[in-house]
């Protein structure tokens, strides 16, 4: 049994959720999302509640009941509050700037990172800090992932981009005799 799952999802003022067949859509203050499912689950509104229950017992069924809810839960989340993703770069002359729909990285490459920034997402640089927000949970992480991807940190120097809350372990080293 799915621990999700089994949690009734609590629908906020001002957000409506509406459910077709195999579409689901959330409408709130911020925007509007919609998710495609498979016929593994039943999503049902009542009671400013929405309920996700499986049409099965297979494994299968078990799997997509969790992750249909979950993901319906971030959709309300989303339109009532952004998500944020914070990225950090660190290292010399490593700097980010935003050029209209172009998020422009120098990273220590002979050339410019050049990432389009996706549709609804909201991308801002102050100094050494990219700031991502959107009301997509899974956008804004994917996103934040592909720029930290362009340029791990390293451990030796701990240079490269990395998410504001990660720890990077250092490593040492070489020892001088």
């Amino acid at each position: 049994m799915s621990r999700i799952g089994k949690k009734p999802i609590a629908i906020p003022e001002k957000t409506e959720v509406s459910v077709e067949p195999g579409l689901v859509t959330v409408k709130g203050p911020l925007g509007e999302l919609k998710l495609a499912f498979k016929p593994f689950v039943e999503v049902k509104v009542a009671d400013g509640q929405v309920v996700v229950e499986p049409l099965g017992e297979t494994l299968e069924h078990r799997a997509f009941w969790g992750t249909y809810a979950s993901e319906i839960s971030s959709m309300v989340d989303g339109v009532n509050k952004l998500f944020e993703k914070e990225l950090i770069i660190e290292g010399v002359g490593f700097k980010a700037e935003v050029q209209g729909s172009e998020l422009v990285l120098n990273i220590g490459f002979s050339h410019q990172v050049k990432i389009t920034i996706p549709e609804g997402i909201n991308c801002t640089v102050e100094k050494s800090k990219i700031q991502i927000s959107g009301i997509s949970k899974e956008v804004v992480g994917q996103f934040a992932a592909e720029v930290r991807s362009k340029k791990k940190p390293e451990p030796y120097k701990g240079k490269g981009i990395r998410y504001s809350d990660e720890i990077v372990r250092r490593k040492e080293g070489k020892k001088a005799v």
